[in-house]
């Protein structure tokens, strides 16, 4: 199958260039230095088992790849409603759609068959565009547990996990899913297909609820944050919180939170995408990841102060960031 991986940032890029090195056909979507240093020089991989390079097809111009077998969309979930007419392209009559985004995605209450069927959360997915824009049948759900990041243009620097658990919202597993986990098992990525991917997205939301936003606003690695005793108290609320949330929609989450804690704790001195971000004066993934657990708290009637608090913050932060990063541009 033709791959198109839209976001070919660190986890897009790394995905692509397994599955590349495996042989599959791919094509990275990216822009700026990135795009130019692959062009210039492919894209390389720097691990603990080793580096490479690998040259797949690359563009900043969907248009020009046409409809492929599969769009993975790695972009952040804030980027990908500005990004729907250039997808367009790519997307065919049997095109599948992998969704590789943090928090809650779009699609969650899509073949949900519960009291929120078909709702669009706005913190997510203002005003249902991606609902609307995505087939919910031809939607792939993609729970990352990778840790990557870009050292320079071209090279991306995989940390540890490559686990990239798949699922349809409607539990069903079709002959392509099981190709596109079978291509992603040839590529060295770890990648079982799941009967509920909703609880690999709360499993995952359960570190990155708390973790994320407090390593933007402490600028501080995850093994600092699971590590602090007085930070501590506040990480076990937004869990706490965070589970009840997920009870209330019926999803049991196997990991306690000691357990979360801990392996947060094992990873060290990791940067959460998140720290990457405001460290880069970009925008952060903060409505998806928080503000969807405050959204839906408030729907269901669950009590979220801690991370309603932290929710705040971060997202003050986050625009005093975008001001200072436009007056640096003006």
């Amino acid at each position: 199958m033709r791959y198109a991986i839209v976001g070919a940032g660190a986890i897009g890029a790394y995905v692509g260039a397994s599955l590349a090195r495996a042989g599959a056909e791919v094509v990275l979507i990216a822009r700026g230095t990135h795009l130019t240093a692959m062009r210039r020089s492919g894209l390389r991989i720097v691990s603990a088992q080793g580096e490479y390079t690998v040259a797949p097809g690359c563009t900043d111009v969907c248009a020009d790849v046409g409809p492929v077998d599969v769009v993975v969309i790695a972009l952040k979930a804030h980027q990908i409603a500005g990004m729907l007419s250039e997808i367009a392209h790519l997307v065919g009559d049997d095109t599948l759609i992998v969704s590789m985004q943090n928090g809650v995605p779009w699609w969650y209450f899509q073949r949900h068959g519960g009291p929120l069927e078909g709702h669009a959360l706005e913190t997510v997915d203002p005003g249902g565009r991606l609902a609307r824009a995505f087939d919910p049948d031809r939607v792939v759900g993609c729970a990352v547990y990778s840790s990557t990041e870009m050292i320079a243009p071209g090279v991306i620097r995989h940390i540890e996990g490559t686990r990239y658990t798949l699922g349809h919202p409607s539990g069903h597993a079709s002959r392509r899913l099981e190709k596109i986990a079978a291509d992603f098992a040839a590529a060295g990525l770890k990648a079982p297909l799941v009967p509920n991917i909703r609880v690999d997205v709360w499993t995952k939301l359960l570190g990155n609820v708390c973790f994320n936003p407090l390593s933007a606003l402490t600028r501080s690695t995850l093994g600092e944050l699971a590590g602090d005793s007085c930070v501590a108290p506040t990480v076990r609320a937004m869990m706490r919180e965070t589970l009840a949330v997920a009870q209330r929609l019926g999803v049991t989450i196997e990991v306690s939170i000691e357990r979360r804690i801990d392996g947060a704790r094992r990873v060290g001195d990791h940067k959460t995408s998140t720290l990457q971000d405001i460290e880069a004066g970009r925008p952060l993934e903060v409505d998806c990841i928080i503000g969807a657990v405050v959204e839906l708290g408030g729907l269901l009637g669950v009590d979220v102060a801690t991370t309603r608090h932290v929710y705040g913050l971060t997202k003050m932060l986050d625009r005093s960031t975008q001001r200072t990063q436009e007056r640096r541009t003006a």
